[in-house]
């Protein structure tokens, strides 16, 4: 029976290593998986938000805030 130097459990090392790169690429890379529900944001993320983009003055903010953070 013949034996080379690059064969490992069955599997040539190009294919150890193409499945190690699969591997990686799945586990490792962040992406959205369609048909997930995305992640909501809580109230303050949104408040912020508004405040970021102008829709609410400071006073509204601090007001909303302040009641957020009072029943958190």
């Amino acid at each position: 029976m013949y034996y080379d130097n690059y064969n490992f459990f069955g599997m040539h090392l190009g294919w150890w290593f193409i499945w190690a790169i699969m591997l990686f690429w799945i586990f490792a890379t962040p992406y959205d998986i369609p048909g997930q529900k995305p992640r909501r944001n809580s109230a303050l993320e949104l408040l912020n938000k508004r405040f970021a983009n102008g829709l609410i003055n400071r006073e509204e903010y601090l007001e909303s805030k302040k009641l957020i953070e009072s029943r958190s």
